[in-house]
């Protein structure tokens, strides 16, 4: 969604954990495993930072961005935080296979069953829904299309974008 939403509204995309692999020169999780969870989240707020001195720009953050209050604090000062707000279920789908996501990737090495990936999703999403709730905008995903998702967020940045000019 991000990269189509930023092509639409004629701006730069970036995925945050893209450019934090770029520059670090190695994955997230050889750096989780390397240096830390700590470590990841301090680079996180930096390469954050740059990017929020961009004017305008879509920018996709990984799962556990927001609970970090340095985070929402400087996304909320300088943007418009969306929420893309999807079933445990979906999630599962999306993730199964992943091995680039460093808090499920031992659920997926070691085969889980799908009732112990759904226990861990809905265990993070319920530690991180106060932090996504408070979003700007919040968009239901499961029963959309991407483009209607698109349509939707644009306008509504439009509509938000208006009222603060």
């Amino acid at each position: 969604i991000g990269p189509i939403l930023a092509n639409v509204l004629g701006v730069d995309f970036f995925d945050l954990d893209k450019v934090i692999e770029s520059d670090e020169n190695r994955t997230i999780v050889e750096i989780f495993e390397s240096k830390g969870e700590e470590y990841f989240r301090k680079i996180e707020y930096e390469k954050l930072k740059q990017l929020c001195e961009l004017k305008r720009a879509v920018i996709a953050l990984g799962g556990g961005t927001l609970t970090q209050e340095a985070n929402y604090d400087l996304l909320k000062s300088t943007g418009t935080i969306i929420y893309l707000k999807v079933s445990p279920a979906n999630l599962y789908k999306r993730l199964k296979n992943k091995t680039d996501r460093p808090l499920i990737r031992d659920l997926v090495l070691g085969e889980k069953s799908e009732v112990d990936f759904l226990e861990k999703i809905e265990e993070l999403l319920e530690k991180r829904r106060i932090y996504y709730e408070k979003a700007d905008l919040v968009i239901e995903t499961d029963l959309q299309p991407i483009g209607k998702t698109v349509d939707k967020i644009a306008k509504r940045i439009s509509v938000m974008f208006d009222e603060k000019n």
